[in-house]
């Protein structure tokens, strides 16, 4: 009765074994990051919601550039436990003419 569950098995084994493999391959290709508090401090001061916003026209007329900022703050019970999630993220896209 084992046999028709030898396929199966080696199938979530293979599967198990890509995975590892490329957690292994991600861990070895990511870098060290950095944490700079000025940007800690940044996210913290993020007010809740979705933000756009773009430099004024006369500024910098070189570069277009459109700023986000999304803060996303709650808490989620489940199960008798509370988690509290805090995201925050800050974007920038920036055109800049390049003149050779």
């Amino acid at each position: 009765m084992p046999l028709p569950f030898v396929p199966l098995a080696l199938r979530i084994g293979l599967a198990a074994v890509a995975g590892y493999g490329f957690a292994r391959w991600a861990g070895l290709r990511a870098g060290e990051g950095r944490r700079d508090q000025r940007a800690e401090d940044a996210l913290d001061d993020l007010d809740e919601g979705l933000f756009l916003h773009r430099t004024a026209s006369g500024a910098f007329p070189e570069a277009r550039q459109q700023n986000a900022s999304l803060r996303l703050k709650r808490i989620i019970g489940f199960r008798g436990r509370e988690w509290e999630i805090d995201a925050g993220l800050i974007a920038r896209l920036r055109f800049r003419e390049r003149r050779q």
